[in-house]
């Protein structure tokens, strides 16, 4: 039986987050995480698997509480 993982929408801050915590793991500290261009972050995100979002869809602030979920993961992951 195979497992249906939703597509992935960009109000999904956590999975996304999640997601980008999976594939850089701890190559970006927070300070790195926050230094990250926007212009990057988007091309990363429209890359993961099952995002099913648009480029036209994006806007500062998701890419804003992406960035903040992103770091909020790799703290939970420094424990």
């Amino acid at each position: 039986m195979t497992h249906f993982e939703p597509p992935i929408q960009w109000t999904d801050y956590e999975d996304i987050a999640m997601r980008l915590y999976e594939r850089f793991g701890d190559d970006f500290n927070e300070s790195k995480i926050y230094r990250v261009r926007f212009t990057d972050l988007l091309e990363w995100i429209l890359q993961l698997p099952n995002f099913a979002g648009t480029r036209e869809e994006s806007n500062e602030g998701h890419l804003e509480m992406i960035q903040s979920a992103w770091v909020y993961e790799w703290r939970d992951n420094q424990k």
